[in-house]
């Protein structure tokens, strides 16, 4: 008669820890991708590398001393033209972005040269298309950040997706029975919260610029927690195993 397995990862087969090591590795690689994508989506709004506060209110309160065009030219665009051609389209940004002068001063053909391969409609990436001077003209005004049904639409995606991605995170961690129960409730549970204070900050933000240490504190936070029951869960499936036997019960309510 085969064996009874305890109810902790220390004592699981082989089978289901290769199927749980396999989603925590693929998980983790997600996220730090997710990582390098908020580096190049809002690392360079202040034009320089790393993620700062000013970074997250030029994002999503914007900079609204000068136009989106001219903070994406000095930021996370800067390095997709060079400076001469985004001098002169700065330039014609301050002297009024007329539609004229667009085609005259030969900002048409800087666009179409350094711009268009990705801001097409056949590039089929999410962002403007600058083919047509009405979609480049609301971007010549004053930078308000992010919009508010971007807003709703990324908030949305998040809260199903990463509440999705962190319940089969917490339900691995949840088997982990070298955890006292309070902690281990309490990391589980960190995600959720720092998730909803995360994407309540971006909306706050938008209506003012002194929130966005909040946006720090819940991606933080979210990533901490992310990061310790991915650890633990990995050390008790396979470091654990070969010091000794676990005879635990991990269920939370024991």
């Amino acid at each position: 008669m085969a064996a009874s397995h305890n109810l902790n990862l220390c004592s699981q087969g082989t089978a289901l820890k290769a199927l749980f090591t396999g989603y925590l590795i693929v998980v983790a690689i997600g996220y730090m991708m997710a990582l390098v994508q908020i580096q190049f989506t809002h690392g360079m709004a202040d034009g320089e590398f790393g993620l700062s506060v000013d970074d997250i209110v030029y994002s999503y309160y914007g900079k609204r001393s000068s136009s989106v065009l001219e903070a994406k030219l000095n930021g996370s665009m800067q390095v997709m033209a060079p400076d001469e051609d985004r001098a002169k389209i700065i330039n014609w940004v301050h002297q009024g972005a007329d539609e004229q002068a667009f085609f005259d001063s030969g900002i048409r053909q800087v666009m179409d040269n350094r711009c268009i391969m990705c801001h097409s409609a056949e590039s089929g990436m999410p962002i403007p298309d600058f083919t047509e001077f009405e979609n480049i003209a609301p971007r010549a005004e004053t930078d308000t950040g992010a919009s508010f049904s971007s807003l709703a639409r990324v908030s949305h995606i998040h809260l199903f997706g990463i509440s999705f991605i962190f319940m089969f995170v917490g339900l691995i961690f949840s088997l982990a029975a070298g955890v006292p129960k309070a902690l281990k409730a309490t990391v589980i549970v960190m995600p959720y919260i720092f998730l909803i204070v995360d994407i309540a900050s971006w909306w706050l933000t938008k209506l003012n610029p002194n929130f966005a240490w909040l946006v720090i504190i819940g991606g933080g936070s979210m990533a901490l927690s992310f990061a310790f029951m991915w650890i633990v869960s990995m050390y008790e499936m396979w470091i654990m195993p070969r010091n000794r036997d676990d005879n635990r019960d991990a269920l939370l309510d024991e």
